[in-house]
């Protein structure tokens, strides 16, 4: 039988495995976690020849290099870097065949933070709660790469996407501009900051995750003193912490929390911040609910 497995041979700063993620669990305290950048993450699988809920690799800033065990077929995606196979540059953006044994680089970004390296067949790790994602707040599913570790892959036979061979992919943003409706907490602060918040520029902190982007700035200045009693959090929630920095969370977010929410961002601007670097310029623009 074929060894349908991935060697990690460079585990990079952070490479996690992700699908579309667990949802419908918040009410056990599980986040829904998943691909932050999900259209690279789907795109990466078509161009591999996946349905769209195949897992794939999640590289940060650094990428990840892996040797297959026999040929496949993957695709990178996302922040763009450079690609290539046994040394030799392959093609970002497009199917790569990988011979076995061969060694496939997907390199550090050029732009952006997290590229995707989708491979034939889907990493066949483990589902858990219906999904192979890490989840890097509760520990759930497969942990962070090592190098040194082997990843099952599913069969090249299995249910395939449309074939593609190139599609075009936007970059990054010199400027994240996320849409965000307030609430339900934007009365707990002085309603001069909640304009401030508006109508200036935050920078995206190094101290992002895929918990929550953070920002650096000044600070939102509270209306009212006291803390709030957990409540249920959701994804694209801007939680103001005690130093009234915005946070705003993503996949891996706690699903309560006790800071007030100024307001939430909507779901489809959340793949840009997923690829803002640390000092990226970050406006927030009002949008009425829907």
């Amino acid at each position: 039988m074929t060894d349908r497995a991935l060697a990690v041979v460079r585990a990079g700063a952070l490479t996690t495995v992700q699908d579309r993620g667990r949802r419908g669990h918040a009410h056990l305290g599980v986040p829904r976690s998943g691909a932050l950048d999900g259209p690279a993450a789907a795109l990466a699988n078509r161009l591999a020849g996946n349905s769209a809920d195949a897992a794939v690799l999640e590289t940060t800033l650094s990428g990840c290099a892996v040797r297959p065990r026999s040929p496949v077929t993957a695709a990178v995606t996302g922040a763009p870097c450079p690609v290539t196979v046994d040394g030799r540059p392959a093609a970002w953006g497009a199917p790569v065949r990988v011979p076995a044994g061969a060694v496939l680089d997907v390199g550090a970004a050029v732009r952006g933070v997290r590229s995707y390296l989708a491979v034939l067949g889907g990493v066949a790790v483990e589902p858990v709660l219906g999904s192979r994602s890490t989840d890097l707040l509760s520990g759930l599913g497969p942990a962070p790469l090592v190098d040194g570790a082997v990843l099952p892959l599913g069969p090249e036979d299995g249910r395939r996407g449309v074939p593609v061979d190139a599609a075009p992919q936007p970059g990054p943003a010199d400027t994240l501009v996320l849409r965000v409706t307030l609430g339900p907490r934007d009365g707990w602060f002085e309603p001069a900051t909640v304009r401030e918040f508006l109508s200036r520029a935050y920078l995206v902190s190094a101290a992002s995750n895929r918990v929550g982007l953070r920002t650096e700035g000044r600070g939102l200045r509270r209306a009212r003193a006291g803390e709030l009693a957990s409540e249920g959090m959701v994804l694209g929630a801007v939680q103001v912490p005690p130093d009234g920095r915005p946070v705003v969370f993503l996949h891996d977010h706690p699903t309560t929390g006790g800071y007030p929410v100024v307001g939430v961002v909507r779901a489809a601007d959340l793949p840009a911040a997923a690829q803002a670097v640390p000092g990226t310029p970050v406006r927030f623009v009002p949008v009425r609910r829907r």
